[in-house]
């Protein structure tokens, strides 16, 4: 268990500095090391994490947090947050290490298995989980030559653990966001059945007239709502690909360039 912050950040195990580029999210305010080849985030973390309800002293778990892309674009957007993650690869364990040093955030990294805590994060919950569980299921996929970005794509963990792992860290009245494959949504709602409540579906559509690709999922501990399922967030202007420019829609901009949090459609 390491709280990165408590020593100077050095290259990253297994990535050579030349195979590193710092990128900026956030529109600046959050910069991130990645591995120039291999798994790199997009704006799925980004979105995940505006899309948590977060306050100040909450204390947030992010399951599979690769190089802190979520957890340090949360703590950007609400500060005082106490955020630990947990990740199954050294190198990225690592440089999610290095990440929070470069963005002067506190967040306690532990190197980790999900099927295999450990003790003490075992005896321990949180107000806010939050994961970004790989999106094909083993072998559904090309193999990618790199192993990182491998298991990022399609890792051997069923979704029904990772939100086993969730509910059980979660307390009372706590929260779950996940963000997955829309064709995985099925599997996601069986696993919550018993376990969390209060669920919502928020589809994640590319354009107008365009089906869903991915979903993001709230849901609740303890929670006794009924499942909602609501209209797709369009993500980008025009029904299709006119020109190699940004074309996001204002509200999506504003969340992936300024920070903004991610409004959850409210019940009429």
């Amino acid at each position: 268990m390491t709280q990165a912050g408590d020593g100077e950040g050095n290259a990253a195990r297994g990535f050579p500095e030349a195979a590193l580029s710092l990128n900026d999210f956030l529109g600046g305010r959050v910069q991130l090391w990645q591995p120039r080849e291999g798994y790199r985030a997009g704006v799925d973390p980004v979105l995940l994490a505006a899309a948590l309800p977060a306050r100040a002293g909450e204390r947030v778990l992010e399951l599979g947090c690769g190089g802190g892309q979520a957890l340090l674009c949360l703590g950007e957007r609400v500060p005082g947050l106490r955020l630990t993650g947990v990740e199954l690869q050294s190198d990225y364990a690592d440089l999610a290490r290095r990440n929070a040093v470069q963005n002067q955030q506190s967040v306690e990294v532990i190197e980790a298995d999900l099927a295999a805590l450990p003790n003490d994060l075992r005896q321990r919950q949180f107000d806010q989980v939050l994961a970004n569980p790989p999106y094909y299921r083993a072998g559904a996929h090309s193999p990618a030559e790199d192993t990182g970005r491998q298991i990022a794509l399609g890792g051997d963990t069923p979704l029904e653990l990772w939100i086993d792992v969730a509910a059980r860290r979660l307390t009372h009245k706590g929260y779950l966001h996940m963000i997955q494959r829309a064709d995985r949504l099925p599997e996601i709602l069986t696993a919550c059945q018993g376990r969390l409540g209060s669920v919502e579906v928020l589809p994640l559509a590319p354009r107008q007239g365009r089906p869903a690709e991915l979903v993001l999922l709230r849901a609740r501990k303890g929670g006794r709502a009924d499942f909602r399922l609501h209209a797709p967030l369009i993500l980008h202007e025009g029904t299709r690909h006119l020109a190699d420019v940004e074309s996001y829609r204002a509200e999506v901009r504003a969340i992936l360039r300024e920070g903004a949090a991610l409004a959850w459609p409210t019940a009429k």
